[in-house]
């Protein structure tokens, strides 16, 4: 006889059923595991056979053969612990064979025969929902199961003992109840920021329609500061963004007990990060840093610090807002639908145009300095904005503050709504912004006025713009007409935005 248990293995976000099958026969006294398992699914024989006995099951003295069907998928990490045992205890009689047929199961076992957490549970959950069965999960990552479905059959015991029990009927598994990470501390304001007006209109300017924004400015001038309040400004989370985002951090084991966060995602990674760190892969294929800002803000400090390669292998998940992670046997996708904010010095020393100094090493500091950005991921930021330098002296008994987030945040959520309701109209997503429509429509929803458009033609060819430059200037344009509750782009609006798009001592190149 052969017992089976469903469980599941992940391509990316999704997951893929997966039948553990295990035969106990005649023969030699051993216990395989095939089905192109990785290390931790090799290991996995020694944390079930401790398992078992600490549950007071031992293993009989047969030829065990554990086969993750299908064979020619790689399977990966320690969730396969739960399903394997649970298999064996189907084959050796310790619980019905037809106990385990409605659910999925995952879940890693420690040594005593506790079952401990693992990543992945809320795309298992999903999976499971679509195919109408239940979920067999750790208990600490029972609360994000619970978030797949109101009505989904959910178990989540604490060891094997428990499931043994639940099914004997002594010990009934309640179903677990969704959690919400705690109350967060208060995202920082833009009240906190002192003068820098134009910096602070770009950061509005970018919120409202998603767009890519670089910030260029001496050491201390903020612009650090100003990126860290970028999130306080940004509209909530729709339900259906809030899922992938929270899928992803299922997947890399970043949701603490279980609980999903309704805040937009804000990654800073260090100008140190690999390309794997930042783009996902590795032995595992992991998502990267711009996976896990997806739907959110990934913010580059120091932008010239970083690796070059690392830098333009941004640019493929910019337009198509996906990343594709090959490997020789593999192939997975994650979704990478962020909005990249950059930080850099004008030169290397940091003070290039600011007045009162003179850089020793004359023009070349910030030629060189800025040479390390490519030309073509220039060309895909719509904003690029001067921070300049505020002096100690401007900051004593400063008593003046900006505008709030708050405030700032309400003619956001507008300006989204009025983008929300026309790409809807169209036939597009809900979650469209001015900064991601496709160019065909951006051609239709932002064609200017004759006055626009003829200082859009003119700088167009003044500037060398590149096809891409050009659709980007109608973005910006169509979201300041947005801002201001405009049906039509007009002519300050181009100009607004192609004095963003030129910026301080732009280098303007096309792709």
């Amino acid at each position: 006889m052969v017992a089976h248990v469903r469980t599941v293995c992940f391509q990316g976000v999704e997951a893929t059923p997966v039948d553990v099958q295990v035969h106990m026969g005649p023969g030699k006294v051993l216990f395989n595991i095939v089905g192109l398992g990785d290390k931790a699914v090799t290991e996995s024989r020694e944390r079930v056979r401790a398992a078992l006995a600490a549950s007071g099951l031992a293993l009989p003295a047969k030829r065990i053969t554990v086969n993750l069907a299908p064979a020619d998928l790689p399977k990966e990490g320690s969730h396969y612990d739960l399903p394997i045992a649970l298999a064996l205890m189907v084959a050796m009689g310790a619980l019905p064979g037809d106990a385990l047929t409605d659910y999925v199961v995952l879940g890693e076992l420690s040594l005593d025969g506790t079952v401990a957490p693992v990543a992945g549970v809320l795309p298992a959950a999903i999976a499971a929902n679509a195919e109408g069965l239940g979920l067999m999960c750790p208990r600490a990552s029972g609360p994000e199961a619970a978030w797949a479905d109101a009505e989904m059959p959910i178990l989540a015991p604490i060891s094997l003992i428990a499931v043994v029990n639940h099914f004997k009927g002594t010990q009934v598994l309640s179903r677990p109840e969704p959690k919400v990470a705690d109350a967060l501390a208060a995202l920082p304001d833009l009240a906190d920021v002192k003068g820098q007006e134009s910096a602070r209109r770009a950061l509005e300017v970018a919120a409202a329609g998603g767009h890519n924004l670089m910030m260029v400015g001496p050491p201390g001038s903020g612009k650090s500061m100003l990126a860290s309040r970028l999130p306080s400004i940004l509209p909530a989370l729709r339900p259906q963004e809030l899922l992938e985002i929270s899928m992803i951090a299922s997947i890399a084991g970043t949701l603490a007990d279980g609980r999903l966060s309704d805040r937009r995602p804000f990654r800073a990674p260090h100008h140190s990060a690999s390309m794997a760190a930042l783009v996902g892969g590795g032995v595992r294929a992991k998502p990267g840093e711009i996976s896990l800002a997806h739907r959110g803000v990934l913010f580059l400090d120091e932008l010239p610090e970083f690796n070059p390669a690392v830098l333009d292998s941004l640019r493929q998940p910019l337009e198509t807002g996906d990343v594709v992670i090959a490997r020789a046997n593999n192939r997975v996708t994650y979704p990478a639908r962020f909005q990249l904010v950059a930080a850099m010095n004008p030169c290397r020393c940091g003070l290039a145009g600011t007045p009162g100094h003179t850089c020793r090493r004359g023009p070349a500091c910030a030629a060189e300095y800025q040479e390390r950005i490519s030309g073509p991921l220039l060309d895909r930021f719509d904003l690029t904005v001067e921070v300049p330098a505020v002096s100690a002296s401007d900051l004593i008994g400063a008593r003046r503050s900006g505008e709030p987030s708050s405030t700032v945040a309400a003619r956001v959520a507008a300006a989204r709504a009025i983008q929300s309701d026309r790409y809807v109209s169209l036939g597009l997503d809900a979650s469209v912004t001015n900064a991601t429509a496709p160019a065909a429509v951006i051609d239709g929803v932002a064609e200017p006025d004759s006055a626009g458009l003829s200082l859009l033609k003119q700088a167009a060819e003044r500037l060398s713009l590149s096809a891409r430059g050009y659709h980007r200037v109608l973005k910006v344009a169509r979201t300041l007409a947005d801002l201001d509750g405009a049906d039509n782009v007009s002519r300050l609006h181009v100009g607004e935005a192609l004095v963003y798009r030129t910026g301080p001592d732009r280098r303007v190149r096309a792709a």
